[in-house]
């Protein structure tokens, strides 16, 4: 299906699984966004998996199902109940590759998140304000990094997938051969640069998703668009938080390693020429990973973990 080349609001896609306190969490922060009454809704709810606790997950499962049925008042919604667990990657690619494919644009969220309330007013205006733009392929509005030099907005040649939006014309570069990406970034000499400088280890878990030991899509989304010299828009206050490092998701861990907090005011989307990478903010995010994820913090974190399981009672 031709994507529509309109400009109205963009559609919205969840994906939900499990956690009821989380995806209730996350509606009840959307629906305090400027304007959400204006896009549609798709929630995707992937099926539960099997095992010994098959009927407890079908059980949690359901719970979330029979939430996001009550959900109302935007222009539309549209639930997507997969029969089976085909996971998270599975379930992303197919719905994103739907809806963007439909619509043009969107911007994407998991149930894991916590939205400030100007979220989807900066997430349109940035779609609007770039969609003729070639090189930009995505827009994050989450930051980390805590580093308050950081721009309002910036270009960084890399893809958070903490509430982020993209067009059609972008999401055609994606890749979801992991093998392929790895290869090209090694012939191109690319992979410390793609690792921030060498501080963080995205061509590892590039390399552990091609090994079956995890299944990321962000990781070769990321690479897709870092082979395709395509940028994205971040911002230097975040509209985002993840609420999923509290042992409860399939991907969770990292404690306060990602905590942020929210900006609650209108963040404004101006536009940036020329269209290249702020080499500041490469620094900060290079600084935030060499000071979190270097030798000594991974030995102290290790250290810290290990005196908690022996005497933490």
């Amino acid at each position: 299906m031709k994507a529509k080349e309109t400009s109205h609001a963009a559609p919205l896609i969840l994906f939900v699984y499990n956690r009821l306190a989380h995806t209730k969490r996350l509606v009840e922060s959307l629906k305090m966004n400027v304007g959400y009454e204006q896009h549609d809704l798709y929630i995707y709810s992937d099926g539960p998996k099997t095992g010994k606790t098959t009927h407890d997950e079908a059980a949690k499962v359901e719970e979330v199902r029979q939430y996001v049925r009550t959900i109302d008042g935007f222009a539309s919604v549209h639930i997507v109940e997969r029969p089976d667990n085909i996971g998270l990657a599975s379930n992303v690619i197919d719905g994103v590759t739907t809806i963007v494919n439909q619509y043009g644009t969107i911007i994407v969220l998991e149930d894991d998140l916590i939205l400030s309330p100007y979220f989807l007013l900066f997430m349109q205006d940035a779609l609007d304000m770039y969609r003729g733009h070639e090189q930009v392929g995505h827009i994050q509005a989450c930051d980390f990094t805590g580093n308050p030099n950081l721009s309002d907005t910036f270009f960084i040649n890399w893809t958070g997938s903490w509430g982020w939006a993209t067009w059609a014309r972008a999401w055609k570069q994606y890749n979801v051969d992991g093998a392929f990406l790895l290869s090209e970034l090694t012939r191109r000499k690319l992979t410390t640069q793609f690792d921030f400088d060498g501080h963080y280890g995205y061509t590892r878990m590039l390399r552990r998703q091609i090994q079956g030991k995890n299944d990321s899509w962000a990781i070769r989304w990321y690479a897709s668009l870092f082979l395709s010299d395509m940028l994205a828009l971040n911002v230097g206050h975040s509209l985002v938080q993840n609420k999923g490092f509290d042992g409860t998701g399939t991907h969770s861990g990292g404690g306060q390693l990602y905590a942020s907090s929210l900006y609650m005011q209108p963040l404004k989307v101006t536009e940036i020429t020329p269209v290249v990478a702020d080499e500041q903010a490469h620094q900060a995010y290079c600084d935030y990973y060499k000071r979190n994820y270097g030798f000594w913090p991974r030995v102290r974190r290790r250290l810290r973990r290990t005196l908690q399981g022996d005497f933490g009672r």
